[in-house]
């Protein structure tokens, strides 16, 4: 068989799989299922475009990496093929441990696991399955390797991972300012002491990326109504596995409802392999499909919430600079208990409330640092005569109340 394969990205054009590995990894189930999860949860609810998986997002960053790594081979950064296809192996796989509903669901299902770590285990897993054919790819992911340059590329503050899900979520939500202008941050990448850094003319072009990240975020990624919506679905899940764990009947699937019944660690996941197996089952289908059952459920909150995510009846939300005063959550769940009669304990799983925020560039973390002309290597924060990438530094952050549109009508 012709394993390298070519396909049409609508973002990229044509990309070729370049390995006949990397085909194989691209045929596994593990991989598959990322077709079954949206890269964007339920932020198509505000987007309708917006309906483009994980899988896409996977291909895309792979095809970056190819990219970047062609342009430092250009400029004479010696990398071997074992190299070039263990960094494309790690992009590819960066993200095959996401959960349905991508973020959504990382703490409503689990308890304390990070999609990072089940995606290391699944890669490790597979590593066995290829007999130890990707040790180097996951020495790069786990940031290891000896050149820390091919784990920057994976995942740092200007990778290929977000390079990939700029592009590609600005193209499919149509909100074209959110572009970073990946083509030319790529070609301006090289390598000084086997650390990655951009060329001095690039810093107009980060401050582009970083502005349009700040953008995606408040704009797509924190849109008030994705975050109600995402919020209702969080309760919906909690509730079903509240009320699973009390005893009650909450139909859901086989898979669905082993997490549901019970609190399952990052320390089960390693030690028992039939608990990664279960999860490698479950995708967005498990939950809509769940949700759509709940919505008939004897429960007055999760029938209630269930139906209303299904409808698109999203709870109304409120943003404000200050922290949620107490006297209004508390007024808001007598409403709520007086609309619905409900008793106050329930009526307070109606009330929604919690913190966003955002900084599109963490400067106390990796930095991005920029090779001046000069030959030194700074800070872009540093390098920039403006004062833009300064303030993209600084954290925003937002209170949040969401509730029933019922009790102010």
């Amino acid at each position: 068989m012709n394993k390298k394969k070519i396909f049409n990205d609508p973002v990229y054009g044509f990309v070729t799989i370049p390995t006949e590995l990397l085909f194989d990894l691209i045929e596994h189930p593990y991989f598959q299922r990322l077709r079954r999860i949206q890269q964007l949860g339920l932020t198509g609810f505000v987007y309708p475009g917006a309906l483009h998986t994980r899988f896409h997002h996977a291909l895309g960053a792979m095809h970056l990496m190819s990219m970047a790594l062609r342009t430092l081979k250009d400029k004479h950064v010696k990398i071997s093929a074992a190299e070039g296809q263990a960094a494309l192996a790690a992009i590819l796989l960066h993200d095959i441990g996401h959960g349905p509903l991508s973020h959504a669901l990382e703490t409503a299902i689990f308890h304390e696991v990070p999609h990072e770590r089940l995606s290391l285990q699944l890669m490790q897993r597979l590593n066995r399955e290829h007999h130890g054919a990707l040790d180097l790819a996951i020495e790069i992911f786990q940031g290891s390797y000896h050149r820390p340059f091919f784990h920057q590329l994976v995942s740092s503050q200007l990778d290929m991972d977000r390079l990939d899900y700029l592009n590609r979520d600005s193209f499919y939500t149509g909100v074209q300012e959110g572009r970073p202008g990946a083509d030319r941050l790529i070609k301006m990448l090289t390598v000084v002491n086997e650390r990655l850094v951009l060329e001095e003319k690039a810093i107009y072009s980060i401050e582009n990326f970083l502005v349009s990240r700040r953008l995606m975020y408040w704009q797509v990624y924190l849109h008030k109504a994705v975050t109600s919506a995402e919020q209702m679905i969080i309760r919906i899940v909690q509730r079903a596995r509240d009320l699973t764990r009390a005893g009650h009947k909450v139909p859901a699937s086989p898979d669905l409802h082993f997490f549901l019944s019970k609190p399952v660690s990052i320390k089960d996941f390693e030690q028992d392999e039939s608990i990664l197996q279960r999860f490698v089952q479950l995708d967005d289908y498990d939950i809509w499909g769940a949700v759509k059952m709940w919505a008939g459920h004897p429960d007055k909150v999760l029938s209630y919430m269930s139906r209303s995510i299904l409808d698109r009846h999203l709870f109304k939300i409120t943003l404000q600079s200050e922290p949620v005063d107490e006297d209004l959550k508390l007024g808001v769940t007598e409403l709520i208990s007086e609309n619905f009669s409900l008793p106050m304990d329930e009526a307070k799983l109606l009330m929604l409330s919690g913190r966003i925020s955002n900084n599109a560039y963490d400067s106390h973390d990796e930095t991005i640092d920029v090779l001046t002309k000069s030959g030194h290597v700074v800070n872009v924060a540093e390098a920039s005569d403006l004062p833009n990438i300064r303030a993209l530094s600084k954290r925003v952050e937002k209170y949040y109340i969401c509730y029933p549109k019922e009790i102010i009508q």
